[in-house]
């Protein structure tokens, strides 16, 4: 009976003396090369080099060491075609049964921040040949890259004589995972380092991603979930007390630090519900800014996620636990709030962002496959690039400019009714402009009288003004662009309403 070789190459070496011990007791010639052979001979075990196979010694001060025919064709041969066994008798290759495999730490590396030359010498070659060419012989070679699966691949050989197919197909498929997540690591690495941009939206995009968050279900009970990240990538924020977050959290959290972001110059809070603002305020404090957003809609506003530019005071959160919330998101929070927090709303999730995000790219799954599109908050409207119908306001340009940006983060189709800097009406997620605008203004009530309204798109047509004009709307802010523009233009100064055209649509879906 041949006796069966494996071939360990490994750089993470957890776990791997005594996977290399059992093999051995089975009768596995343990072949290896450089600081894998000289682990284990530090264990205790009998290797057999690498270069004692093929002849040849390291070459290119190491780059060069597994890579050769009777290593490569000893994983590829294919035990039952005759033409490679005629070529393994000819050449002397030696057939390898087993091979354990992973990799130089590139991410690691990169995630350190060094330099372009030590990204380069972190790329793995032999180690991501080997192990390609065993996964894709799996029916006759055994790829192991994950110490994980060491003892499972022990006790099949023990048991049943020898790796079942079905684990040598599953851990083809991990194999195959495994170089793709390190190409693409290796790909965003280098374009980081090189100052390209792996996020431009260009013909080829690769996408790899590795859980580093599991969730209790998605949208529902009946959908499982996950957060993934890209390689290189850090989540944004950190948890730091509460209730393990939701995937609708998420969800919302997303667009909290989207609202944050466009308000990060003032003191803001905006609180979300079901991923769309319910109040949004500037304020002279945490605490003045959080009362006014809440005020917008109290009751959308229970369950909320909020959402603050600045750092959480005790009083904004003594405020803040009067009312139920799912998440509080800000970009710091003093130690006597934490355990405030901790002892009063354990169940809270409280998450301090750094003012990243993952990536300026924003991928969206649908059945007709993936959506990509730049993911860049709108460029703000410019009081001299716009068009004014009728008086300019610049004393509400203020005002105009705040309900704007609630606009752009409301979904659409989104009007907002606000007043000094606060919103007094949302209307968000209509399927009719008209039927938002309403929405909007039946919340404000009497708070419309004086106020501004933002639109996220144009007027199809008059109607709308002549709801805001009702209520005592004074000026309008909205991108213009439908063809019936000069009939919106013409009510608007029929009814006496200022308003700015910006030219600059706003959608979010």
């Amino acid at each position: 009976m041949t006796k069966k070789r494996a071939l360990i190459s490994t750089y993470d070496k957890t776990g791997l003396a005594p996977f290399a011990r059992a093999l051995a007791e089975m009768d596995y010639e343990i072949v290896s090369s450089s600081g894998t052979a000289k682990f284990l001979r530090q264990e205790g075990m009998e290797v057999t080099e690498v270069s004692d196979l093929t002849g040849y010694p390291h070459l290119l001060g190491g780059r060069v060491k597994t890579i050769h025919p009777l290593i490569v064709g000893g994983i590829l041969a294919r035990k039952q075609v005759q033409e490679d066994l005629y070529d393994v008798e000819s050449f002397q290759i030696p057939l390898m049964d087993i091979v354990v495999c992973n990799l130089y730490p590139f991410e690691e590396t990169a995630s350190s921040g060094a330099d372009l030359d030590s990204l380069l010498e972190n790329i793995d070659i032999g180690g991501v040949t080997l192990i390609r060419a065993a996964a894709k012989n799996f029916r006759d070679v055994v790829c192991v890259v994950d110490p994980s699966d060491y003892n499972n691949v022990i006790e099949e050989i023990r048991s049943e004589g020898d790796v079942t197919l079905v684990t040598r197909e599953n851990l083809a498929l991990k194999a195959f995972s495994t170089t793709c997540w390190y190409d693409a690591a290796v790909f965003r690495g280098l374009a980081r380092e090189t100052g390209f941009s792996p996020d431009s939206l260009s013909n080829r995009i690769p996408i790899a991603s590795k859980k580093v968050l599991s969730l209790r279900y998605g949208e529902n009970p009946h959908q499982q979930a996950a957060l993934y990240l890209p390689p290189l990538a850090e989540i944004p924020w950190r948890q730091l007390s509460g209730k393990p977050l939701s995937y609708n959290n998420i969800l919302d959290v997303d667009c909290a630090l989207r609202s944050c972001s466009l308000f990060q110059s003032d003191c803001a809070c905006v609180i979300i519900k079901h991923t769309t603002p319910c109040g949004l305020s500037v304020g002279e404090s945490p605490l003045d800014a959080y009362s006014k957003a809440f005020a917008c809609d109290p009751l959308s506003s229970y369950g909320g996620i909020v959402g603050f530019t600045r750092t959480v005071t005790m009083e904004t959160v003594r405020a803040f636990t009067e009312n139920f919330a799912e998440v509080l998101v800000a970009p710091g929070f003093p130690e006597d709030v934490v355990e405030y927090l901790q002892k009063e709303r354990p169940n809270l999730r409280v998450l301090a962002w750094n003012g990243g995000r993952v990536s300026p790219i924003q991928i969206t799954g649908t059945w007709s496959g993936l959506l990509m599109q730049e993911d860049s908050l709108p460029p703000l409207p410019n009081p001299q690039k716009g068009k004014w119908v009728g008086k300019e306001r610049k004393d509400l340009w203020d005002d105009l400019l705040f309900a704007w940006k609630a606009a752009a983060l409301c979904k659409s189709n989104a009007i907002v009714v606000a007043s000094r800097k606060a919103t007094t009406g949302i209307g968000s997620g209509f399927t009719s402009r008209v039927g938002a605008v309403r929405w909007a203004l039946d919340q404000a009530k009497d708070k419309a009288r004086g106020a501004v309204m933002a639109s996220d798109a144009f007027f199809p047509f008059a109607d709308s003004l002549e709801e805001a004009s009702r209520a005592g709307i004074a000026a309008i802010i909205q991108p213009g662009g439908s063809v019936r523009d000069k009939e919106v233009i013409e009510a608007a100064e029929r009814l006496g309403i200022s308003m700015f055209l910006s030219g600059a649509r706003t959608f979010r879906h």
